[in-house]
């Protein structure tokens, strides 16, 4: 059995703000006491680098995207070296959101996803499907599918996470149940294992869709989560911190 320090990471999208940054102290408090824990949060771009300085070492602080490139004509995109530069220790790719609006392919993932390994961010690469495939039967098919066209091939230990998000439980207070969890995280489970042998078993899987105070310990329980990705809930230190502590057990 391969034990994989729980994540709980926070992704704030498009809010916050430097007065926001006050909710990180009492956060780093409960990243400390819960010891076993990984906490981090992702701002937006603006606020990285000062986010790391009320951070205090305790919250890794990362970002909600990063571009292939190291450099170039690519207006309004941030490249790898200038997060690491602002301070950041991880990066998310793939987010549903990225993929609708900004109608990110897998292969515009994986090759965000190689630019943040290549340049030693932890990479947090999203997968997950909408209402209508679930209601189709093809979630796990398509999830799967994700991971294929998405996942880097080279990545060291501790490097890569997979983050299961259903696109129908993001933000619309729709929680996936245990065994809808359990269901998909074993299934990229397989998936992982298949592709990378014994170190698929290394890979840490966040499960985010609506998670809270309220479902985070029942959610944590399932097998194969190893964390959350967390949404609305970490703009708060009162929403947040319950979930720190949830995973801390």
């Amino acid at each position: 059995m391969h034990l994989r320090r729980k994540l709980v990471a926070g992704n704030w999208k498009m809010n916050g703000s430097l007065a926001a940054l006050a909710e990180l102290g009492p956060v780093a408090d409960a990243a400390r006491a819960a010891g076993g824990v990984d906490v981090a949060i992702c701002p937006p771009f603006t606020l990285i680098a000062p986010a790391v300085t009320r951070a205090g070492g305790a919250i890794a602080i990362g970002a909600q995207d990063c571009h292939a490139h190291e450099s170039g004509a690519h207006t309004g995109c941030v490249a790898v070296g200038m997060l690491k530069e602002a301070g950041a220790k991880l990066v998310i790719t793939g987010h549903s959101e990225r993929r609708a609006d900004q109608h990110e392919t897998d292969a515009e993932v994986r090759a965000k996803a190689e630019a943040a390994l290549r340049g030693g961010l932890l990479t947090i690469v999203c997968v997950g499907e909408t209402d209508a495939e679930r209601r189709a039967g093809s979630h796990v098919g398509r999830v799967t599918t994700m991971l294929a066209g998405s996942l880097p091939e080279d990545w060291e230990e501790g490097e890569l996470v997979v983050a299961y998000e259903p696109v129908w439980a993001i933000g619309t207070g729709n929680v996936a149940t245990p065994a809808d969890v359990a269901e998909m995280h074993k299934a990229i489970r397989t998936h992982l294992v298949g592709r990378f042998g014994d170190r698929g078993n290394r890979i840490r899987i966040l499960y985010g869709g609506s998670v809270k105070a309220d479902n985070a310990a029942e959610l944590f329980a399932v097998a194969d989560v190893d964390g959350a990705l967390v949404g609305g809930a970490s703009l708060t230190a009162a929403a947040f911190v319950p979930i720190v502590e949830a995973a801390a057990g």
